[in-house]
């Protein structure tokens, strides 16, 4: 099930998305979710064109934790060695935005860098969660886009202002909840700038498998439902300017597209 989160006539609610197509190509509507969808929930029957609502960050999470150099081929453009233990940072709830949203270019930047990356979404508040419980744990899945001030990270030993500045954390279009762990682990993703390939990998071909990002996060904190764990990007990388159309598609789920704009 693909589920949605939107407002329409400034009220916010989730929905299950049916039908077949894209966010751009219509087609698709919104059976809306009587409660929250981390637990039991009945669909309401009351279904909306989704050409009529605006899609929203598909989660509001409490954090947002992002796993670097997950990708051998990606550490490896950036100059530096796989990890002997993954590495974390966070991006916080300020830096979230939705589908079809704007990136603001942070102004205190000038080598601004998009980041195709599978999303966790985690489903209930767990903590150190052994190996064969990940799935229980786990909602669904999303796409996002770490984008990432490079210059900035390279010359500061701390990544909160490169990678958690306003609008650098886009989520969607929805969370797909038909995903185990094993599947996800196999997908592929792939980044655009203004129709152009930038990136194209499998998510096969990360370092730290979901289940070991998961246990590997608890061991150390409690993740709430809501919370966002981003798996690393694949090689690829590159520059964003101001006018850029950016999107992140992943085999399964769907695509993320936002445009990047001048800030202020």
């Amino acid at each position: 099930m693909r589920i949605a989160r939107f407002s329409i006539d400034g009220n916010v609610a989730f929905g299950a998305v049916e039908g077949e197509g894209t966010v751009e190509s219509g087609g698709l509507v919104l059976d809306i979710i009587k409660g929250i969808p981390y637990t039991d929930f009945e669909l309401s029957g009351t279904k909306v064109p989704l050409s009529k609502v605006r899609l929203l960050p598909p989660v509001l999470p409490n954090k947002v934790v992002a796993i670097g150099r997950n990708y051998a081929e990606h550490a490896k453009e950036l100059g530096h060695e796989v990890p002997e233990v993954p590495v974390t940072f966070f991006k916080p709830t300020t830096s979230v935005i939705g589908p079809g949203d704007a990136i603001e270019y942070p102004s205190f930047s000038d080598e601004l860098h998009h980041e195709a990356e599978l999303a966790v979404v985690i489903g209930r508040m767990c903590r150190e969660v052994p190996r064969e419980r990940v799935k229980d744990v786990i909602f669904g899945y999303t796409c996002a886009n770490d984008v990432t001030a490079r210059d900035v990270q390279k010359r500061e030993a701390q990544w909160a202002r490169a990678k958690g500045f306003d609008t650098s954390c886009p989520l969607g279009p929805w969370v797909e909840t038909d995903l185990t762990p094993a599947a996800a682990g196999d997908l592929t993703i792939q980044a655009t700038v203004n129709g152009e390939q930038r990136q194209l990998g499998r998510t096969s071909d990360m370092i730290r498998s979901i289940e070991d990002l998961v246990v590997h996060i608890t061991e150390a904190m409690t993740l709430l439902p809501g919370d966002v764990i981003l798996t690393g990007t694949p090689a690829g990388v590159g520059p964003l300017n101001v006018g850029d159309e950016v999107a992140v598609t992943i085999e399964g789920i769907g695509t993320l597209t936002n445009k990047v704009i001048k800030r202020g």
